[in-house]
């Protein structure tokens, strides 16, 4: 339910919810390509990227209000999102994870040092450049910034508790946050659409990649059939029966964590959250080991990316595309910084020959960790969204040590 003091066209949620059903609808419709004319804008456009972008404009011309309504936390969050999560991986080829090798996890590492390195270098230029945007406890609010951007809102979190953030420095990089992650997740998402031709272009090795996708369209092939509704009630029952499972057990996890492990918060093992997606990721790689794996001939990641879809409809709805306008030399210091971090994976991706989806997800799977690096691994293929997954997974896990280690940098910096 929005708050009393939204001044949004539309505050009811359930109005909301058919607005985005049916604009979702209507971005696939016309990328279906009813018409020459709609077939050559979406060769250009991604679908997803409009998916992002349309729910974005609505929310900044005041249709709707993002910050306000529960359609994204806690329906998108806590329940789409884990149970497209339990979908996507009830149907991973682990093996297939494995093949793609070391420099995956390279990439990922590589983006992590990114956001660390970042950090220094954006607060020794904005120093230099304009000195009073990074005066005060601005190092604090950074450091809160690199919680999210290596793990994510649990980790931002943790670290506002940690460094004693004050709550405008918070909510100002909690917008730098959206901003530049949501900028950048969109440009991922219209190189996606791109990436066999920007591959071809720098010699990139997709042997792996490729043969993944072909070993799961094979297993698609031989196992696919037109799905009853009784297949269909045991894939929504599996997805939000064990969703279900987990939010009952987060909650008494979490406390437990937190009363009796002391370095429980540096691991963000304190977050209910956190543990709904650590608990939904193992319960759907569990499941891909038993006969819950054949849910996916009957169509079990198309419901997971279905949920999906709405999901980035509804972080859509959390960005103002106008909101640093009166404050760029933030804007300014979170472009630096993310600029560092594009910079060292392009530098490695080039100097390694990695496919575009590993430089994509290194990325993703820092910045945007399990809430969106599912969604950038499943534009470059579905069958890659579980890579997405585990790989957000890690982030939160790491997010909180680092970014504390990266607080203590930025303090020292300060001299504070």
């Amino acid at each position: 339910m929005p708050t009393e003091r939204t001044t949004a066209l539309i505050t009811n949620d359930i109005v909301g919810l058919g607005l985005i059903a049916a604009t979702l609808a209507l971005i696939f419709w016309l990328a279906s390509g009813p018409t020459p004319f709609w077939k050559k804008v979406f060769a250009w456009v991604p679908a997803l990227l409009l998916c992002y972008f349309v729910p974005a404009i609505y929310n900044t011309t005041g249709l709707i209000d993002g910050h306000g309504t529960k359609l994204y936390n806690p329906i998108a969050r806590d329940v789409l999102l884990p149970a497209a999560l339990v979908l996507l991986t009830l149907s991973i080829d682990l093996k297939g994870i494995a093949r793609l090798g070391p420099k995956l996890l390279v990439m990922f590492v590589t983006g992590t040092v990114g956001v660390v390195l970042g950090a220094a270098v954006a607060f020794q230029i904005m120093r230099l450049v304009h000195p009073e945007t990074v005066a005060g406890d601005t190092w604090a609010g950074m450091a809160a910034l690199a919680g999210s951007w290596i793990g994510g809102g649990a980790n931002m979190a943790a670290m506002r508790e940690t460094f004693n953030v004050d709550a405008t420095t918070f909510g100002q990089f909690a917008v730098v946050d959206v901003a530049c992650a949501s900028l950048w997740m969109a440009v991922l998402l219209w190189l996606a659409g791109r990436s066999q031709a920007i591959d071809a272009r720098t010699g990139a090795d997709t042997a792996a990649i490729d043969d993944m996708k072909r070993r799961i369209a094979e297993y698609e092939a031989r196992s696919a059939r037109n799905p009853s509704l009784t297949d269909l009630m045991v894939i929504v029952g599996v997805g939000l029966g064990v969703v279900g499972l987990a939010h009952a057990l987060a909650t008494p996890l979490a406390t437990w964590f937190e009363a009796n492990v002391s370095w429980a918060g540096k691991a963000s093992l304190n977050s209910s959250f956190v543990w709904v997606v650590m608990l939904s990721t193992v319960a759907g790689l569990l499941l891909s080991f038993t006969r819950a794996r054949n849910l996916e001939a009957a169509g079990a990641s198309k419901v997971g990316t279905l949920f999906l879809y709405f999901l980035i409809a509804c972080i859509g709805m959390q960005m103002d595309l106008l909101s640093l306008v009166d404050r760029p030399w933030l804007f300014l210091l979170g472009v630096i910084w993310m600029g560092v971090h594009i910079g060292l994976l392009y530098l490695v991706g080039r100097l390694l020959r990695v496919p575009l989806f590993f430089f994509a997800i290194g990325s993703q799977g820092n910045i945007g960790a399990a809430a969106s690096a599912p969604v950038v691994a499943a534009a470059f293929h579905p069958t890659l969204a579980p890579v997405g997954v585990l790989l957000g997974t890690v982030g939160y896990a790491t997010g909180t040590v680092i970014a504390y280690m990266t607080g203590l940098m930025l303090k020292w910096m300060a001299g504070a």
